[in-house]
């Protein structure tokens, strides 16, 4: 027995060992191209493991994998190629180029096109710039991503998604931004799930844009959605788990005595006639007396900080409140989960997807809570071999609730610049709120006041495809509904404070009310167009397109407000019973109706013309003016595709020169601006016992008013070289935008009306963009490592070419002027004496002080015109004075670069975004001043060692005698621009990083699932910016105005509280998770 069990163990453990010894064996072979030349640097991996190799300079290679595997052979430029090794022979294998790099296909304007047939400049990316990243909406994910796409995120609120610019300014009159069409019609990318997008389209020249005629101005951008896929029905799964938080907080000066020091000169300096403050602001009380109170509680931490005065009751307050960290919480939380469906066959096909994306919000009271709701069903049935019908239907809904200041009505960041002392905590020992609290926090504090928004959009298409003549007839048609419902429940609620004990106080007394507002938009588009392709003797190659579109869109509104709400939670407008009711409506409808058409030509793809033509009319306009004509001509010559051309292809494998010119009216208007509207309101007088309706003079329309126009020119470049390795693609063009609808000529007095607007202005927008690709592989630690880079520039410059401003004054645009120009003084330094102040020309007209009197260390102007005195002279061109052009605030050079690299199953992507120049002037009211601005606002700690100080006669100083209320007026010291304080806001961003890694298929096998993905990802993870070497209070992409107080439908309007004052750019880092079954 013991011997038979040691043979048949030692028949087991033989079994075993070849069976081990069978699962690797020794794979070896060559590969070449079709010339039957070796390729060096190929990737050979057994599919789904990590087991593989590289070729040597002999195309050669060798590794261990594992019989009856599949073998995949990529490289670069190569179209990949799998083969299935059955364990014994040698593997010879050919690889042929990657035709698909060149004929890669272009979404353009009703239908597509390959790239290399493209005469116009058209940029597409795909569904990677959204793949792995912790973003809202789609227009988050698309900044800097295509070159000349200009979005400006000037907050982070979840609900951010501004218009889209290309290519510069567009108009200084109607104004114009890109046209944006999802799936063919008009809609909110907001409102968009990021995961459902297949490709993004830029059409830039007025070659590609033509086709949607009057909208399509100033440049189109095309967002396409994923269509159902043939094939096995397949799972997807795709989440992430966020912490988020402010990229910079503002870092203050809160200690009690220094701030409270700091705000009594400011005030004293400003009142520079011996006066000391009695007040801060008009919150607390303040004198010499409680100053010096102030200091010595400061120097002994152990007094208390808040006494109750024996005589009046009142609490006085001696603590050092950073209300900041009131406000916000240290980080939040953020969810994103993704489920998608698809599959079919070759009669039908279907893809469902749904999305839930929320934030748990910001503020660390009453926080601003966001959810998005997105649900996606499209499918397609093939009726016929030749009919094809497809139905695509989305769900989509937002909510977020946005907390509201009551006491001062600006946002919150005004109100604690204004109110938020660091002197008064949040609350009193008994409970109830500090006066300074309930202008800042205290509403949030409390909980009750905010607005609840709401906004949902249902949409379908449905759409016919028919075929004929072996396909080289289709014809198409498509039908959207699409409903946008908005609506919100405002409350503002009395505040109760104290400043004496037992004694309560109300802030918003006024504003103590209820509001509603629902609003619908109701669009219809229709659209009917074939195509038709003809090749003669297979070089003449025509396609054409002609079709008709329609549009309408209806907008009402309805808007309630009443005050008088009987108690503080109440949520029903019949629960306010006071008498300030308020109502308001609102109604617009436009339609629009094109015929168009588009005739594209090449000659062995060699020689490419495209003629493009649309008729549009549009309801915007006068009835006479309705209809117009924009057509456009580009051509390319693919000089790769030349006889004579014997550049060996894998060096250069396509060199193609664009050329384009075309002209499209601008009809991104209101309704009715060509009416002669007036107004019908509530008079705030008492006639008898009522306050009667009234009626204001209209306003008077130019009887020549017409379409603005924008007539484009352009010249690209394109060329692939080392086996398509490297891509390049550059683009030069300039923009006349003509008639601009502006103010003209004014009209007698006797009008009793505004200056009336007509088309009276012209623009000519000059700019270039360029756009590298690199991708490439080698190996390291004996596996393949591909990477990629893509970078990309461009610029833009727009100059006035006609305006009404004969005199050409500096306050109005003029002839000459370029976009952008900052005016002002130019600075020598500061007084160093009284005598270099009386020696020195008069700047009496621009006040440091209340009395108009120079002190030393007052900033010093330069003399430009060299008389007596510094001052603006006639404030025109020509007659500034001492002002002159110190500036820009328009960004130029801005700039991408992407970094990509896979390894061994590990996955990296970065993207780094910025912009090489600009200039900015802070506002006055801007953060930036601090107690500059006024006396009472934050104290900014980088300015505690800048500041002059006549005790240091620190002449050296960057910032000048600190006196209040300098920078709060435009005609003041700080308030007008000067070259000392313009500052660099030149940027660059590391906006994303992801770093992931691809389970193997032992492990996503188990599970049933094709592959599994997770990683670790970030948004504005770090930034540089000169602006940085002086404050980084605030996010350098966020110094350009407030934000504000309520978000409407356009999340990006905005307040004039002084610039830095808004919801601030997040930072964020997530943990994400994907699985395909």
């Amino acid at each position: 027995m013991n011997k038979l069990l040691r043979f048949k163990l030692f028949v087991l453990s033989l079994c075993f060992a070849l069976a081990i010894n069978a699962q690797d064996a020794t794979l070896s072979g060559v590969v070449r191209d079709v010339s039957n030349n070796p390729l060096i640097g190929v990737n050979v991996v057994q599919k789904g493991t990590t087991k593989g190799t590289i070729t040597n300079h002999d195309g050669e290679f060798s590794f261990q994998a594992t019989p009856h595997s599949t073998i995949v052979f990529t490289y670069i430029g190569f179209a990949k190629q799998e083969i299935a090794w059955d364990g014994n022979s040698r593997l010879n294998v050919t690889l042929h180029e990657d035709s698909e790099l060149l004929e890669e296909v272009v979404v353009v304007g009703y239908g597509t096109a390959q790239k290399v047939n493209l005469t116009g400049a058209v940029e597409q990316v795909t569904s990677k710039v959204f793949e792995n990243r912790p973003i809202t909406n789609i227009t988050q994910g698309l900044v800097g991503v295509i070159p000349n796409l200009n979005i400006s995120l000037t907050d982070g609120k979840p609900t951010q998604s501004p218009s889209y610019n290309v290519r510069g300014t567009t108009s200084i009159g109607q104004g114009g931004n890109a046209l944006v069409l999802i799936d063919g019609v008009e809609g909110d990318p907001r409102m968009l799930n990021p995961n459902d997008i297949e490709s993004v389209s830029v059409l830039k020249d007025a070659a590609s844009a033509s086709i949607y005629g009057a909208r399509a101005a100033f440049g189109v951008v095309l967002i396409t959605t994923k269509t159902a896929s043939k094939g096995r029905t397949s799972l997807n799964y795709t989440g992430n788990l966020s912490s988020k938080r402010p990229t910079t907080v503002p870092d203050n000066i809160v200690d009690s005595y220094p701030w409270a020091k700091s705000f009594s000169d400011a005030w004293s300096n400003w009142n520079d006639d011996g006066r000391t403050p009695t007040a801060v602001n008009k919150t607390l009380s303040f004198s010499p007396e409680y100053l010096a109170e102030i200091k010595r509680r400061w120097e002994d931490p152990s007094l208390p900080r808040i006494e109750i005065n024996p005589t009046t009751g009142a609490y006085e307050y001696y603590y050092s409140t950073d209300w900041y960290k009131e406000l916000y919480k240290d980080s939040f939380f953020a969810q994103d989960h993704n489920v998608s469906v698809s599959g079919g066959n070759e009669l039908a096909s279907f893809y469902v997807s749904g999305r839930y994306n929320s934030e748990d919000g910001l503020y660390k009271y009453n926080t601003d809570t966001y959810s998005m709701y997105n649900l996606r069903a499209r499918g397609n049935i093939q009726i016929f071999d030749w009919l094809l019908v497809d139905n695509n239907t989305e769900y989509s809904t937002m909510k977020y609730h946005q907390p509201i200041n009551v006491g001062e009505g600006s946002n919150i960041w005004r109100n604690m610049a204004d109110e938020g002392h660091p002197l008064a905590p949040l609350t009193n020992p008994d409970g109830t709120l500090t006066f300074p609290a309930a202008y800042t926090i205290g509403d949030r504090y409390l909980g009750k006041s905010g607005a609840d928004l709401h906004q949902k959009i249902i949409k379908n298409k449905t759409a016919l495809k028919a075929d004929f003549f072996d396909k080289s007839l289709t014809l198409q048609a498509d039908f959207t509904f699409q409903n946008t419902e908005y609506g919100h429940r405002q409350i503002r609620v009395q505040v109760p404070y104290s400043r004496y004990e037992g004694q309560i106080g109300y802030t918003g007394t006024n504003t103590n009310d209820l509001q509603e507002r629902r609003s619908t938009t109701e669009y219809l588009a229709t659209n009917v167009y074939a195509n038709y392709l003809k090749s003669f003797n297979k070089k003449h190659n025509f396609e054409f397109l002609a079709g008709f579109n329609y549009e309408q869109s209806t907008y009402n509104n309805v808007t309630m407000t009443r005050n008088g709400i009987v108690y503080e939670d109440a949520k029903d407008i019949n629960l306010a019973l006071g008498n300030n009711i308020n109502t308001s409506g609102g109604y617009s409808r436009w339609r629009i109706a094109g015929n168009f058409f588009r005739v594209n030509y090449n000659y062995l793809q060699r020689y490419l013309i495209e003629i493009n033509g649309r008729y549009d009319g549009s309801s915007r306009f006068p009835s006479n003016q309705q209809w117009a004509f924009f057509p456009s001509f580009s051509a390319g010559w693919r000089l790769s595709e030349e006889a004579f051309w014997q550049v060996n292809p894998d060096v250069i494998s396509n060199i193609k020169f664009r050329v384009s010119y075309g002209s499209l009216g601008n009809g991104s208007i209101n309704p009715y601006t060509f009416t002669e509207n007036f107004s019908i309101s509530q008079s705030s007088r008492i006639l008898g016992d009522t306050r009667p309706q009234r009626t204001s003079q209209p306003g008077v329309i130019p009887n020549t008013l017409t379409w603005e126009t924008a007539t484009t020119g352009n010249i690209g470049l394109d060329i692939n070289a080392l086996n398509n390795r490297i891509s390049f693609t550059g683009d030069v063009y300039r923009r006349w935008t003509e008639d601009m609808y502006t103010v003209g000529p004014s009209v007698p007095a006797v009008f009793g009306t505004g200056v009336p607007k007509g088309n009276y202005a012209s623009l000519k927008t000059t700019g270039w963009e360029l756009s590298l690709n690199w991708m490439d592989g080698i190996t390291l630690a004996g596996k393949p490592f591909n990477y990629n880079v893509k970078a990309s520039l461009a610029d833009s410059k727009a100059i006035i070419t006609d305006y009404y401003n004969p005199d050409k004054l500096l306050t109005d645009y003029y002839v000459g002027q370029t976009i952008g120009e900052i005016w002002g003084y130019r600075v020598e330094g500061l007084f160093t004496s009284y005598e270099e102040i009386k020696s020195s020309p008069s700047q009496s007209n621009i006040p440091a002080h209340n009395t108009r009197v120079n002190h030393p260390g007052d900033l010093k102007f330069k003399n430009l015109d060299g008389d007596d005195e510094i001052y603006h002279g006639l404030n025109r061109v020509g007659d500034s004075g001492d002002k002159t052009i110190i500036g820009n605030k328009s960004p130029r050079y801005v700039f991408g670069l992407t970094l990509g690299a896979d390894w061994n199953n590990f996955f990296f992507t970065t993207f780094f975004h910025g912009v090489g120049k600009q200039q900015w002037y802070p506002s006055t009211e801007s953060r930036f001043w601090g107690q500059y601005n006024r006396p009472y606002n934050p104290y900014p700690r980088w300015q505690e060692t800048k500041q002059f100080r006549p005790e240091l006669q620190n002449f050296d100083a960057y910032l000048p005698f600190l006196s209040g209320y300098t920078a709060s007026s435009g005609s003041r010291q700080l308030g007008m621009p000067n070259d000392r304080y313009l500052q660099n806001v030149a940027y660059i961003r590391l906006r994303t990083l992801n770093f992931g890694y691809t389970l193997p298929v032992s492990i996503s096998s188990k599970l049933q699932a094709d592959d599994i993905k997770i990683y670790l990802s970030g948004e504005n993870l770090w930034t540089w910016s000169p602006l940085y070497k002086i404050t980084k209070d605030t996010d350098v992409t966020n110094v350009w105005r407030a934000g504000s107080q309520l978000t409407g439908l356009d999340s990006d309007n905005t307040r004039g509280d002084g610039d830095g004052y808004n919801y601030p750019t997040l930072g964020t880092i997530s943990v994400g998770l994907s699985i395909n079954f």
